[in-house]
This record gives structure tokens, sequence and C-alpha cells, in this order.
């Protein structure tokens, strides 16, 4: 199937509907392939419209982006050799239950930075920060992954110094926020600022009331919210309280108890429909109007979490059942209850360290 360079039809001798109905129906690890087949594919497939049109006939995926260890087979699987591993982005598609290796940054060939972030951002990633492999040097680094073209770009760095253990989400749209963590002297931030992928620019927000290192941000009814995290003097000490901005209005407003108790927020996230959830002492809790509830118990194998993703009511859950055990994939369905394994085999067994989920 080719398309001339010379026409801007979509599929010569075909009317554009009909050529668009064939091109939201490709698989999206086709999509870098199908761009360079013509400029006409390429414009379409990178217009808001071909995404949303895409989603309301039901053909986008969800996937996760996993910052994870990298197996070494020719390691005893009961080694007690504690050696720094080398991390990579894995991509899993919960549905297919298929997983797969995304290209290694271009300025870090041997290795993920330790600690990044990661934000969904439409069909792209944004990968910030960490500390770079083998100097531990706290990075401002930014890139950005396109699944439409395949390929990494630079964008601009983070500002304001170096900044580590910050939380960071997207608004669903354009933007990305980051706010909280710490510089390199370990003092907690309060300071906050949002970054636009496409226009690659940084803008600051308003500092929080409080030092937050290693807070959570997560995108929660329409506002932003920095979930617990500790100041300076308390280090490790975390707080059940949280700040949220309105971005409108430009003002944090407090919030006494975010979470059930004074606990680290990594696994709390928001399912985008007004829920949160998190996992705490072996259980699944979610909030909706103010009050924590069980929901389930978690299945053995991950009850040691080391990340959770939520969105159409589905809850992915990342974890193992004992320290240094290879790490599994449960998804809960949260309208049924049921857990199902998302199986990845040996080599996708690592140590995630933290991911973010797409739409495409």
């Amino acid at each position: 199937m080719t398309c001339s360079n010379s026409s801007m039809e979509l599929l010569p001798g075909l009317p554009d509907h009909l050529a668009l109905e064939c091109l939201i129906r490709l698989p999206f690890h086709h999509f870098s392939v199908a761009a360079s087949v013509s400029k006409a594919w390429n414009a379409e497939i990178q217009m808001p419209e071909f995404r949303r049109r895409r989603d309301e006939a039901g053909f986008s995926r969800s996937v996760l982006v996993l910052a994870q260890a990298r197996v070494d087979p020719n390691r005893e699987r009961n080694s007690k050799v504690m050696a720094t591993p080398a991390y990579r982005l894995t991509l899993c598609d919960p549905e297919s239950g298929s997983w797969s290796e995304l290209p290694p940054l271009p300025a870090f060939s041997d290795g993920l930075p330790m600690f990044c972030g990661l934000v969904g951002v439409g069909s792209e990633l944004v990968v910030m920060g960490g500390c770079e492999p083998g100097n531990w040097r706290i990075s401002n680094s930014v890139f950005v992954y396109s699944f439409v073209s395949g390929k990494w770009r630079r964008g601009a760095p983070m500002p304001g110094g170096p900044r580590i253990f910050f939380g960071c989400v997207s608004d669903s749209g354009g933007a990305v926020y980051v706010a909280g963590g710490h510089d390199d002297e370990k003092n907690a931030l309060k300071s906050a600022m949002t970054y636009d992928v496409a226009r690659d620019e940084w803008a600051p927000l308003p500092d929080m009331a409080e030092e937050r290192d290693e807070c959570k941000a997560v995108f929660h009814r329409g506002k932003l919210h920095v979930i617990s995290g500790y100041p300076t003097e308390m280090q490790g000490r975390f707080r059940a309280d949280s700040e949220a901005l309105d971005i409108s209005a430009g003002r944090w407003d407090h919030e006494e108890e975010s979470l059930c108790s004074a606990t680290c927020p990594r696994t709390c996230v928001d399912d985008g429909d007004g829920r949160l959830y998190m996992c705490q002492d072996g259980n699944v809790m979610a909030r909706e109007e103010g009050t924590w509830e069980r929901v389930a118990a978690l299945p053995a194998a991950v009850r040691n979490v080391a990340h959770v993703t939520a969105w159409q009511s589905k809850l992915v859950v990342i974890g193992c059942e004992r320290y240094g055990e290879a790490h599994r994939a449960q998804l809960m369905d949260l309208k049924s209850g049921s857990w199902n394994e998302v199986a990845g085999g040996e080599e996708y067994g690592g140590h995630v360290q933290g991911g973010c989920y797409l739409e495409i």
C-alpha cells in the first residue's frame, strides 16, 4: 500500500474519509512506518483529530512504559552479589500481554538515568532528569520519544538547577507538571514548573507552601495534586497531607489528610474518573469523596509493590512476593474485582523503578 508524494490524497482513488478508516485501524507500533509512506499520511497521523477518531472508534491502545532493570541471564538467581543494575525502557501492552523494549536515549546507550521521571503526553513519552549512570551526577536532561516517528528528540533542559525525586505528571493535554524533590545538596524543594511539550518551553509555577521531597504528583479532578513528601529536616518521614494547584487561579490549596496515613505516596494514582487508588498493607485502597476504603487484597505475587497505574476501570500493580525476586505484573478489573497476570517472561522480570501510562 503506497501513496504518491505528489498527491494529497491519503489513498489514490479512494475518498479520504474511507482512507482514514483504514489508517485509524493501524496498530500503534506501525505508526512510524506509515508516517514515512507520504507527507499526507505523516500529517494525518500526527493530528489531534486522528487520535480522537481512533479513540472513538475503539482502536486506541493503553500501554505502559516502565523504567525497568535489565536482567542478566548469567547471574545466578540466588546470587547475593549486589551490583548497580542497568535500566532500560520497556513497553507493556496489558490487553495483548505483549512486552518489548524501546530504543535507548541518544545520550544514554549504556543505561537509563536512575530515578528519572516518565510522563506520557498524547502519543509521546517524556523522560526527565535522574542520575547519570556511572557518575551519579543529577541530570537536567529532557528527551521526548514519538510513537509516530519512532524517534527520540532532545527537549529543553529542566531549569532551576539540579532536581531529583520530584513529582511529575501530565494534564492529559500537552503539558507536563514538575514539583518538589531535592537539589544536589539534599535540600527539599517547594518550587514547581510546567513544560509545554509541543513548544519545548518551560515556565515557572507558584511555589508550594511546603517543601516536598519524594512526593507524588497526580492530576485529579482538574487540579495538580502534590501528595505527601517531606521537608529537609524530616528526611524520609513522610507526611499525610497534600497541596492542590488550581491552574487557572494560580493558587495552591492545602489538604490535611490526603493519604490513609503518613506513608510513601509512590503507589497513589488517579484513575481518570475522580477516584484515587493506592496500595497499602497488602490491600488496594480507593478514595472518592474524602474517605479511603479497602477495595481488594493484593495477590501474593505483587505484595511488595514497585509501581501502580490506573485507567478506564483497570489497575496494574507491578511488584514481587519477596525482596530480590523477579517483578511481575497483575491486572485488576476494578468493576469485577478479578485479577490476571500480564506475563512478560524472565527477560521482563527486572526491578521496576517507575513508569507511566499512554493511550495511543
